[in-house]
């Protein structure tokens, strides 16, 4: 009886040392908690960074579109663009259909990403040094081809 179940347990270690769902969950939560510590003096989390950013860049836009462009779904979208909203960082108004959400960055949310910007880039930076240049653009190269190829192979 001893030996099946060390059996299991040494399966069980190395399917959470495998898996690659478990290693990519695992340093995603290393890399947001390292920007965050890094963000912090400017009062921005790096996934609020990320959806400012994102608010910048689309203009006013649907929250349909912010989530697929973020790769979120709308309600984990929509709960985090509600904290910004309350933040005054993005307004989110009805569209021309009344069921369509739209958000847009404020003048405050522009300043906080201004605050942000250069704390992003000395993380950055400073992770990219640590990689390498050639690894990290490996790295977010093999990235960029896990995300297409599964959503490829989704349907």
């Amino acid at each position: 009886m001893m030996l099946k179940e060390s059996g299991r347990n040494r399966t069980q270690v190395k399917i959470a040392w495998h898996c690659t769902c478990f290693n990519i969950r695992r340093a995603s939560r290393s890399v947001t908690e390292y920007y965050d510590s890094v963000l912090a003096p400017s009062g921005v989390r790096a996934t609020q960074f990320t959806m400012l950013g994102a608010a910048a860049l689309m203009g006013p836009a649907s929250v349909t579109r912010l989530a697929e462009r973020l790769a979120l779904d709308r309600t984990t979208l929509t709960r985090n663009l509600r904290v910004l909203a309350e933040e005054g960082l993005v307004t989110i108004s009805a569209g021309k259909d009344r069921r369509e959400r739209v958000v847009q960055l404020t003048e405050a949310g522009q300043t906080a990403i201004d605050r942000a910007t250069p704390l992003w880039h000395k993380a950055q930076s400073r992770l990219i040094e640590n990689l390498g240049e050639q690894r990290w653009r490996r790295m977010i190269e093999d990235f960029a081809d896990l995300s297409d190829l599964l959503e490829e192979n989704s349907d």
